[in-house]
């Protein structure tokens, strides 16, 4: 993706304090710019927000040796973790100023060259070379510079919840639980049902799920939405084909910090739990109802074998509702702001639709299709990062446009 925006200013900020400066080149000689097809005006603003990260980056390495850091475990995790999210453009930061040190020395064998056409050709040679992976740099930093999502970087709950269509319905939701397990599996995410209502032919009426991994959020909550399912089920005696649906959420792992919840507004009850587990969760009350009475969230927990740890459960998965709530109504206005049309990131848009008797999957957002099998056998990554790069696209978009006011 190659955008024309201000950001690609940013490029000559790249270059490393100290760097040689050019003298006045002769009317007739070959200079930097007509050498080059990248923009070197300098952006100061962008070179002094470069420049912070280095040096920011810089200190929290020479923090990591610290005795005092060494000793405190819980400072050395934060210490390297606000390190690792610099780190990428550091990096890019520093190749791209490499490079550049690389093409100045191209250019001067060039110039060099006077009338010996073999050498001038390879530093000619060079030079593309080097530009060409300076140009994908440009790109590279401009979207690591984008905006984060500070939820990225944290743990969630994903519920599915069958919707239209009945006994189908459930299926379908059981079919998007596999597709997911091997998704995170390939991952390489830990993953505990913590919750689960089975349908009575099959699959789940509601099923949630507790994934902890690297970036779990920052690809999860592309899944958010309805998805519809068109096939032949198998209770289906004519061969119609039917349309049923089942319903993504995706919400953060919070604790009480993020969300404040009045023990008023709670209220609960107990009862037995049932089913397997022993004798304790048939004949004690375990299971937890609990209600929020301002929203109307209701929440059932029944996975644990004592009352306590339902209870811790069930406030977990209600603080992480409210807190999607609060994100989805923040996003909501930032959408609206900005004109995205990546979709709303609701739970009633339909975002994908599963046609077996096509054996493709609709991915509405993008609007491409992609091969039923791959997304069945957990291959939702490609999805993923084309939504991610649609939405790095329209947020480049709107720094082009706000830079432009």
């Amino acid at each position: 993706m190659k955008l024309s925006t201000p950001l690609s200013l940013l490029l000559s900020a790249l270059c490393m304090e100290g760097a040689v400066s050019f003298a006045p080149a002769p009317q007739n000689a070959i200079t930097r710019q007509t050498l080059t097809s990248l923009p070197m005006a300098l952006d100061d603003a962008m070179k002094s927000r470069l420049e912070g990260i280095r040096r920011s980056f810089q200190a929290l390495t020479e923090r990591l040796g610290d005795p005092d850091v060494i000793s405190d475990s819980n400072l050395l995790r934060k210490v390297m973790k606000d390190r690792s999210q610099s780190e990428e453009v550091v990096m890019a930061y520093e190749e791209y100023a490499q490079l550049d040190v690389e093409l100045e020395g191209a250019q001067e064998l060039f110039q060099d060259a006077g009338d010996d056409a073999e050498m001038r050709e390879m530093a000619r040679a060079e030079m593309k070379e080097i530009e060409a992976r300076m140009e994908v740099l440009e790109e590279e930093i401009k979207i690591l510079l984008l905006p984060k999502d500070p939820n990225d970087d944290r743990n969630c709950m994903l519920e599915i919840r069958a919707g239209t269509g009945g006994s189908e319905a459930n299926i379908f939701a059981g079919d998007l639980l596999d597709i997911y397990r091997k998704f995170m599996s390939n991952e390489g995410w830990q993953v505990k049902m913590i919750d689960s209502s089975s349908g009575d032919d099959g699959g789940y009426k509601n099923v949630v799920l507790e994934v902890k991994g690297d970036k779990v959020y920052s690809k999860l909550k592309w899944e958010a939405g309805v998805h519809r399912v068109q096939r032949v089920p198998a209770t289906e005696t004519q061969g119609r084909v039917h349309t049923s649906t089942a319903s993504v959420a995706i919400m953060i792992e919070v604790d009480d910090v993020d969300v404040k919840i009045d023990q008023k507004d709670i209220e609960m009850s107990t009862m037995r739990s049932g089913g397997a587990g022993g004798q304790n969760v048939n004949k004690v009350e375990t299971a937890v109802d609990l209600l929020h009475k301002p929203t109307g969230i209701r929440i059932k927990c029944t996975q644990e074998r004592s009352q306590l740890k339902n209870k811790e459960l069930a406030m977990k998965m209600l603080m992480g509702k409210l807190y999607d709530i609060e994100i989805e109504k923040r996003e909501a206005e930032e959408r609206a702001r900005r004109g995205d049309q990546i979709g709303t990131g609701g739970r009633s848009e339909k975002i994908r639709t599963y046609n077996w008797k096509d054996s493709r999957v609709s991915e509405h957002r993008l609007g491409q299709n992609f091969p039923l099998q791959d997304i069945l056998g957990g291959g939702v990554g490609p999805i993923i990062d084309g939504l991610i790069a649609k939405d790095q696209e329209a947020k480049l978009k709107q720094l082009s446009e706000d830079s432009a006011m």
